[in-house]
């Protein structure tokens, strides 16, 4: 392998590492500071319908405002738009939505709080959440051949 495979393989894991990094920096600054979990999707609805909207807006909002500075600020590309149809992405969501209310959360919440506080449910969550993925991609693929 060259230098520069080499080191392209090294830059290729900076960014997601500091990434990773900023977002363990924010759930352990949530949890450290009003005692909750930085679970997305418990914030998401409770900035809806929950009594104590005022911190659950300024997170969203964080989150929001956050991916945009850093594309304006770095040049990064926004993603292009998922070439699945609308009806599968609108059955996807709804599929996501309903099963972080019947896992009492979502990775955010179980993958990334709940593991590192060696919560064993957050764990069989998180490992049902990736199960769940592999095998919707594998059939979306490979058995119906859609190739999203």
């Amino acid at each position: 392998m060259t230098a520069i495979a080499v080191e392209f393989r090294m830059t290729a894991y900076i960014l997601p590492t500091i990434g990773g990094l900023f977002i363990g920096l924010a759930a352990m600054s949530l949890l450290a500071s009003l005692g909750r979990v930085a679970g997305v999707s418990g914030i998401v609805w409770g900035a809806i319908t929950g009594p104590d909207r005022q911190w659950r807006v300024y997170f969203v909002g964080g989150l929001i405002v956050g991916a945009w500075l850093l594309h304006t600020l770095s040049g990064m590309a926004i993603p292009a738009p998922p070439e699945a149809p609308l009806w599968l992405i609108v059955v996807a969501g709804l599929f996501v939505g309903i099963g972080t209310r019947i896992g009492s959360g979502c990775t955010s919440g179980h993958g990334v709080c709940g593991i590192g506080r060696r919560s064993a449910r957050s764990l069989i969550a998180t490992l049902t959440f990736i199960s769940a993925g592999i095998i919707t991609v594998f059939i979306l693929r490979h058995v119906l051949g859609l190739g999203l």
